[in-house]
């Protein structure tokens, strides 16, 4: 027969509680859990936009080292 389930208020937590047949602690609060839901899709959001930016420096550095080249060759430099 299954373990009949009880849940317990987290102590000093009255948005969580505990599911005695699994062991998890489960989030009641809603309002809570969607706010860390918006939170970790801007994280994302700007992870991306973090990589977006670092490859367009990497490339503007890529063609002003090649502009460099071209201009010392122009002028008759190294």
């Amino acid at each position: 027969m299954p373990k009949k389930k009880k849940d317990i208020k987290v102590e000093n937590n009255p948005g969580l509680i505990r599911d005695t047949a699994t062991s998890a602690i489960i989030n009641t609060n809603s309002n809570a859990y969607e706010a860390r839901r918006k939170q970790i899709a801007r994280d994302r959001n700007q992870k991306q936009i973090d990589q977006l930016q670092r490859n367009d420096i990497d490339n503007l550095k890529s063609d002003v080292a090649e502009i460099k080249r071209m201009l010392e060759k122009l002028i008759g430099g190294k």
